[in-house]
């Protein structure tokens, strides 16, 4: 199993600010491809064109790297300002 925090926009669009599932194991690709099948609003607002990051138990990390069972899992959208 594995925690994910969802931020920002992500939060307010996916109407998630955490949930645990069920990990069978891979990278951060791998997650965003198994959180994309849940339907077309996450499939939007993970989309390939939008630039966000992913943190894996509080370091970011490339979409490449393991997602080891029982990590804590944080996926920021970008952060625009002046």
């Amino acid at each position: 199993m594995i925690s994910i925090l969802y931020f920002g926009v992500l939060k307010q669009r996916l109407q998630t600010e955490h949930e645990t599932i069920e990990w069978p194991g891979g990278n951060g690709n791998d997650l965003l491809k198994l959180l994309r099948a849940r339907g077309e609003e996450w499939n939007d607002a993970l989309a390939e064109d939008k630039i966000f990051r992913i943190v894996i138990n509080k370091q970011i990390s490339p979409w490449s790297a393991e997602i080891p069972d029982g990590a804590e899992v944080g996926l920021l959208p970008p952060v625009t300002g002046g």
